[in-house]
């Protein structure tokens, strides 16, 4: 396909140098003409339609144009705007700065292997953004190292939606093309069969990328035939930590529940992907983290047998299945709060699990600074630190045999009301239980009191829990009356 010149007009762009050369399109970087300065630095997409270009190119042409007029939030380009496809074809977006996972992937090549806390991090960024995108009702289906884009902050920022899936759009790929599409290395056993629209497909990419990260192999190789694609149906790739024995655990657990054959097996949602890697010390390490083996011919030959007559199911909506498990934050007082207080929340903290059988809780509290002391041990922070988990661990053990993930947080601020909606907004959590009394302010009619803070700010659902009867009766009526929580959205 022939270079645009630098210097043409395409309609008030003025076109730059082409920054980019891909299978599917050309990146230029791109200016108003006629002087005018954007708010942002700009680029010009345009597909590749030579005789010896795919079908799939014009078709992902339309669907990222459709896609992109409804996608929002940081972790996509903004969309400027579109050329008409029977004249010149073109999307203007804007141009963020940073590196894409390649980057690391080169490094990686020249000796630098990046360490666990950094593929955490690369990892919880990239799961983070495809959660946003889940939210919206759309699937990547497409997520690759070059698709990836790190910003100097650590946030990231996702690339190319011309094979993604939005529910509320047709499907033009599905419609007009009858093979499975997607970058064979990534692909999820699902894409394979033609099942797009599951946002886990999105998680199994993840796990592909921390693979090749963490090991610099790929997990499946780089399949060039269906037959080849289609082994991933049932086969494992080999552990992470037999390639790199210096990889902790935790992280080995986390890739390969990504990588999981069966969708049900992985994370349930891309917001519990990031959590694992931005909290690994909570990381539960199974015998899938400290394999070092791999799975047996039997496994993989009964997964192959039961491959053969699978027939998968269409996805639900992304944002349903995303609400079907939650990450259930309750935020527990550690002073001045009484048995009813803490006996309330628990009973609506089972009520909440019990109907999400998919559910992760986080159990959370805030320590204030002035609790410590640098002068006494029985006062120091590790100290105070950890009879606050042993407090966590304690009060959960009032909820029974739960089956649910749970993890222990404790968090030093002066600022209750402003710890906990950071820790809401920055672990995607979508649902905030706690207690209507205060931590030991009194209700004040001109005061906001750290409840109502929360439930005015909070990114998400809050459920403020008051009891209906005094702790002290429960025992002495007949049938204990269950606490009444009004929620808040």
């Amino acid at each position: 396909m022939k270079l645009i010149a630098p210097g043409t007009d395409i309609d008030g762009f003025l076109v730059e140098d082409c920054i980019h050369t891909g299978g599917m399109a050309l990146i230029y970087r791109v200016h108003y003409a006629g002087g005018r300065e954007p708010n942002f630095e700009m680029v010009m997409k345009v597909p590749r339609m030579t005789s010896g270009d795919g079908a799939e190119n014009i078709v992902g042409f339309e669907v990222e144009h459709q896609i992109m007029q409804v996608l929002t939030g940081p972790h996509v380009p903004r969309l400027v705007a579109a050329g008409d496809l029977d004249v010149v074809p073109y999307l203007v977006m804007e141009y963020v700065r940073g590196n894409t996972l390649d980057h690391w992937l080169e490094l990686d090549q020249q000796g630098q292997r990046p360490d666990p806390a950094t593929l955490a991090s690369l990892g919880a960024a990239v799961a983070t953004a495809a959660h946003s995108l889940h939210k919206q009702n759309a699937v990547h289906l497409d997520l690759k190292p070059a698709n990836v884009l790190i910003r100097p902050d650590g946030s990231a920022l996702l690339l190319d939606f011309g094979l993604s899936f939005h529910a509320h759009y047709p499907d033009l790929l599905a419609e007009e093309l009858r093979h499975a599409v997607g970058s064979p290395v990534y692909m999820a056993p699902e894409q394979v069969v033609g099942m797009r629209g599951d946002p886990r497909s999105d998680i199994f990419a993840i796990g592909v990328m921390l693979y090749e990260l963490a090991t610099g192999e790929l997990p499946f190789g780089n399949p060039q035939t269906n037959a080849g694609l289609r082994q991933r149906l049932w086969m494992d790739p080999p552990p992470p930590r037999k390639l790199r024995p210096d990889l902790p655990e935790w992280l080995q657990e986390v890739i390969l529940r990504c990588l999981e054959p069966v969708a049900e097996l992985r994370y349930p949602s891309a917001a519990h992907v990031a959590f694992d890697l931005m909290h690994p010390e909570q990381i539960t390490v199974t015998a899938l983290g400290r394999s070092l083996k791999g799975t047996g011919f039997r496994t993989h030959f009964k997964r192959w047998i039961k491959a053969a007559g699978m027939h998968y199911q269409p996805s639900p909506l992304p944002v349903r299945q995303i609400d079907e498990v939650p990450i259930i934050m309750v935020a527990v007082p550690n002073h001045d709060v009484s048995d009813a207080t803490l006996y309330s929340l628990r009973q609506a903290v089972q009520r909440s699990l019990g109907i999400r059988p998919g559910a992760r809780l986080a159990c959370v509290t805030v320590s204030s600074p002035s609790a410590t002391s640098t002068t006494s041990d029985a006062n120091s922070e590790t100290t105070v630190h950890r009879n606050l988990l042993a407090m966590l661990r304690q009060w959960t053990q009032g909820l029974g045999q739960i089956e649910h993930q749970t993890s222990y947080h404790v968090i030093e601020s002066g600022d209750v009301a402003q710890a906990l909606l950071r820790y809401a907004e920055g672990n995607n959590v979508n649902m905030i239980v706690m207690g209507a009394a205060t931590h030991g302010l009194q209700m004040q009619r001109f005061v906001a009191t750290v409840p109502i803070r929360v439930a005015m700010e909070a990114p998400c659902t809050v459920i403020l829990v008051k009891q209906t009867l005094p702790f002290e009766q429960l025992g002495k009526a007949s049938e204990p009356a269950a606490p009444r929580g009004a929620q808040l959205s």
